[in-house]
């Protein structure tokens, strides 16, 4: 599909260090982003959907790197089906796996961990919910699992590894299977601050300095948070990245994200929800945390997309999370929400305001335009302009 998104009054990059892209128009092919600028009648007269944005913000799309990813798009934690692609309909378009911990009678031993692993990944390999990309299957390192093993199922196409719901009796004693997953070539992850679930334990700083992995998980909380004093050590003593979820606390939330700024480290800082978990489903979640930052501290609201979507594929090496050509065409229309006192996305955002999203593009694709289900209105009209698909794409079918 060739497709173009047209009258955009402004363009968030996904880059915290050039946030603005002086443009008013993207066109897209191939489910990449071809030319970000203004487009000519031929670049137009060419698509087989043109959406005219009518002044809106276009942002690249959220990438959520905490999902309890099991299955299919079903949760059995909140017993819910289709919650992936509801939160497509928040502005989520990249789901990352933060382990399939809660698959139902999920296996500990070194031969059923590698499974579960595998299986996962190959479900979500070509599987879309509602649009989104899931990157699935997470190992979760567990006593007995060897660097052959991480090895062996790296090859086999598993690239993100779990730490903190092992059976071990110290978490200091993750540190070599960390370093092992990092050496076979994943993207290693581990869970931060207090016990989430039975059998887990606490995590604090001491533990994530010695088993130094790519993402510390939930640092604000997965609900509880670790030390405040943990928090610079980890921006000053390391390279790890700082994940921030909804799920989490927000007093640390916003702790973290001014240790971020002030310690110059703003490009580990990422958003993400932690969910569905005990604290429920969030379609929402990536905006709430967003929205609730940029209202409460002086960090703008361009930096905070930047942490939930530039940021989040710089970290996992993804293709997505900027707008810009040769990137995947992942792209949210914000605007202001209707009812509201402000005018454009960005300035209710720092007002505290749920921001309205007025269409999803995927791969770009259109998976809804006009109106998310699960936000208010635009202000503006943003419509589908040119269409020659046999689809409506108002995503309310």
């Amino acid at each position: 599909m060739k497709s173009a998104i047209v009258n955009l009054g402004t363009i968030v990059s996904g880059s915290s260090r050039d946030p603005f892209v002086d443009a008013d128009s993207i066109l897209m092919s191939d489910g990449l982003i071809k030319k970000v600028g203004t487009l000519s009648d031929e670049d137009t007269s060419a698509c087989d959907v043109v959406i005219d944005a009518a002044g809106a913000t276009a942002v690249p799309g959220f990438i959520d790197s905490h999902v309890h990813i099991t299955f299919g798009d079903y949760t059995p934690r909140q017993r819910t089906v289709g919650y992936l692609e509801s939160y497509l309909h928040g502005g989520t378009t990249t789901s990352i796996s933060a382990s399939e911990v809660h698959t139902p009678g999920r296996p500990k031993d070194p031969e059923g961990v590698k499974a579960l692993a595998v299986a996962a990944q190959r479900c979500f390999a070509e599987y879309r919910p509602g649009g989104m990309r899931v990157h699935a299957g997470s190992v979760i390192l567990e006593p007995g699992v060897t660097p052959e093993d991480l090895k062996e199922i790296a090859e086999k196409g598993v690239w993100l590894a779990k730490a903190g719901f092992g059976a071990f009796e110290t978490p200091f004693d993750y540190a070599p299977l960390v370093r092992a997953s990092r050496e076979a070539g994943m993207i290693t992850t581990a869970h931060t601050g207090g016990a989430s679930i039975p059998g887990s334990s606490a995590i604090t700083g001491d533990h994530i300095l010695e088993m130094n992995p790519h993402v510390s998980f939930h640092i604000n909380g997965g609900p509880v948070a670790m030390p405040d004093r943990d928090f610079d050590r980890i921006a000053a003593e390391s390279d790890i990245a700082m994940q921030v979820c909804t799920a989490g606390n927000l007093r640390t939330t916003l702790l973290c994200a001014n240790v971020a700024k002030t310690r110059n480290v703003w490009d580990r800082f990422l958003i993400a929800t932690d969910t569905p978990t005990g604290s429920g489903i969030m379609p929402l979640g990536m905006m709430y945390t967003m929205v609730n930052i940029a209202s409460l501290s002086e960090i703008p609201p361009e930096d905070l997309i930047a942490a939930a979507t530039g940021h989040v594929a710089d970290v996992y090496g993804l293709n997505s999370g900027y707008i810009a050509p040769g990137r995947e065409a992942d792209i949210v229309l914000l605007d202001a929400p209707l009812g509201g006192t402000q005018n454009t996305a960005l300035d209710a955002m720092k007002h505290g305001d749920i921001v309205a999203i007025g269409g999803v593009l995927t791969a770009g694709v259109p998976r809804f335009v006009g109106r998310s289900r699960n936000t208010p209105p635009t202000i503006r009209n943003v419509q589908v302009a040119r269409n020659t698909c046999p689809a409506d794409f108002s995503g309310m079918a």
